[in-house]
């Protein structure tokens, strides 16, 4: 007998037990321990925000110094983890767990994180947070990019084929240029313009430095963001909930996968990596998500049997549905 393949942990890789006290059945853990996790460090954050303006600029700035092609090239590679770098400090300011002073937080999250990824970060916010509250649920507002996995290994490869040609990227762009026509959303569409128009003219004139030509800001800032941050992203939202379920229990909603240093590097900087913790408890600020994890898996709570043992492992599973048909294996049995 067959039955449909799926992603979901089943019942017997979910052990109800927990070996100590400090973690509830949930995976929350005991509000003594729970306090001292949520500590928001906002000066190293400052640090922190700084460094990855540092990369995404610098990138283009030694790229344009350097002037050879080759430099361009790789450039343009880097530039899709830096929007990475600036989204998810975004995340996190979405979260107002970057700064401890709401303000602060959020003009930070604002202007320096969402605008120059082209985020309208409060509409983001309200749809990330309804993520949260119910994930698979009926507001959940990236259900139609979680749903339906595991698929063929073809049906994934025209997915990131459209990312790569900078046809999701325009999807993504369209909206926003049509927002500056809408009353009610022009202002933030607007900010985010001038932003982009900032950022263009300071590539251009390159700061002072002489090296500034015209073609920067589209070529290195725009284009990547078009084409590999929409791989980068969708990848990533697959390896995080990519054919799971509505589920109380986190583990059945979020995937675990081991971190390692080149994908934590490229697409999973700022520990998001760790992103089951992050949905146990969306209050632990970023650098805490690898102690609370720890939490979990000493627990008990987390087992190696749900734990993918790489990106590339879990992205095989999520596109091994045989080509002839839809049924495979046992619920729960997902290849690792």
């Amino acid at each position: 007998m067959t039955v449909m393949l799926t992603m979901v942990p089943g019942p017997d890789r979910l052990p109800d037990s927990l070996p100590t006290d400090r973690v509830s059945a949930s995976g929350k853990l005991r509000p003594d321990i729970r306090e001292g996790l949520r500590r928001v460090d906002g000066r190293r954050n400052a640090l922190t925000v700084a460094g990855a303006w540092a990369q995404t600029f610098g990138v283009i700035a030694v790229a344009a110094w350097v002037d050879r092609w080759w430099a361009f090239v790789l450039a343009f590679v880097l530039m899709g983890r830096g929007f990475a770098l600036l989204n998810i400090l975004g995340h996190e300011a979405a979260h107002r767990l970057l700064f401890g002073r709401r303000s602060v937080n959020d003009r930070v999250g604002k202007w320096a994180l969402a605008y120059p990824g082209l985020v309208p970060i409060d509409i983001y916010r309200r749809s990330h947070m309804a993520h949260h509250r119910d994930e698979m649920g009926p507001e959940e507002p990236d259900l139609g990019l979680y749903r339906g996995y595991p698929v063929t290994s073809a049906s994934l490869r025209r997915k990131l084929t459209r990312d790569l040609v900078g046809i999701s990227g325009w999807k993504n762009l369209k909206p926003l240029l049509k927002a500056l026509t809408k009353p009610g959303s022009r202002r933030p569409a607007g900010e985010i313009v001038a932003t982009q128009a900032v950022i263009a003219a300071v590539l251009t004139a390159g700061g002072g430095l002489a090296f500034g030509v015209w073609w920067l800001y589209p070529v290195l800032w725009l284009a990547p963001w078009m084409t590999l941050w929409r791989v980068n992203n969708r990848l990533r939202a697959l390896a995080e909930h990519g054919g799971m379920i509505r589920s109380s229990d986190r583990r059945q909603t979020t995937h675990v996968v081991r971190q390692r240093p080149l994908a934590r590097f490229f697409m999973v900087p700022y520990h998001t990596g760790w992103h089951l913790a992050h949905h146990v408890d969306a209050g632990v600020p970023w650098r805490n998500l690898p102690a609370f994890h720890d939490e979990l898996v000493a627990a008990g709570w987390i087992t190696p049997a749900i734990e993918y043992r790489s990106y590339l492992a879990l992205w095989r599973a999520l596109s091994s549905r045989p080509a002839e048909q839809g049924l495979a294996t046992a619920p729960g049995a997902a290849a690792r």
